[in-house]
């Protein structure tokens, strides 16, 4: 697979978000600012109540921020309307989800095909494309499979394959692991870090410390705000195949 992203994939710069209902508001976010260099592996963890939810929102580009700025590969994303936020959600990322959010009576086939096809990919392409994200994550010889006949793990590894087949700049991934055996949690995060090390971005939400060790950089949240930014042990490892890809 090959993946659309420059050197600096996410900017943000002084991030703010505040809720409103009627005279209440609540700051979910209160002034964040990092970036996110292209080929890195990070996970965000924080607390219930911490701002992480809210952030991956606005990396997403479901949500915009209140205030600060937010750069995708460059662009600015706080200001653009719906319409153009929804173009650049299908272009350029891709989502996995904790609850695998599958169409039930859709083959993995077709539910890879899905984003190509509301894209305007030409058929002959998306069926290459498709088997080639399917391939990747271990399920060339599931393609014609529904979700209810696949396993947990084997289903959230479709919703891996459905992220990559965009070609997508960064993986939004909000606890891939979270309704996973411990068996299959390991054999997830197994295939994320091995698509990381080969060229995929990778910003992964997760309460598991455990789990956050598998990335190369953990951001920590509390109360809306950056309280740590760290190295992992695993980015000792990684920094020599950050050319990979």
């Amino acid at each position: 697979m090959s993946y659309d992203a420059g050197p600096g994939v996410i900017e943000l710069a002084d991030v703010t978000k505040v809720f409103r209902s009627g005279e209440v508001s609540v700051e979910a976010l209160r002034g964040v600012s990092f970036a996110v260099e292209a080929k890195e592996f990070v996970a965000i963890m924080g607390p219930s109540g911490s701002g992480k939810t809210t952030l991956l929102g606005i990396l997403g580009c479901l949500d915009r921020p209140t205030s600060g700025s937010y750069r995708l590969v460059g662009q600015e994303m706080s200001t653009l309307d719906e319409t153009k936020r929804a173009r650049i959600r299908g272009q350029r990322i891709g989502f996995v989800f904790q609850a695998y959010n599958l169409i039930p009576r859709t083959t993995a086939y077709k539910n890879v095909e899905l984003p190509l096809v509301y894209a305007g990919v030409p058929g002959g392409e998306r069926r290459g494309r498709v088997l080639q994200a399917l391939a990747s994550v271990g399920l060339a010889e599931r393609v014609g499979h529904l979700p209810n006949q696949l396993s947990g793990g084997e289903q959230q590894r479709v919703g891996i394959a459905r992220a990559l087949v965009v070609e997508p700049s960064v993986i939004l991934a909000d606890e891939p692991t979270g309704n996973l055996d411990s068996a299959s949690a390991e054999e997830v995060l197994s295939i994320l870090g091995r698509l990381n090390e080969e060229g995929a971005t990778i910003v992964m939400v997760t309460h598991s410390s455990e789990v956050a060790e598998h990335a190369s950089r953990i951001v920590r949240f509390a109360d809306g705000l950056v309280v740590a930014d760290e190295r992992t042990q695993r980015s000792i490892v990684a920094e020599p195949l950050g050319a990979v890809g």
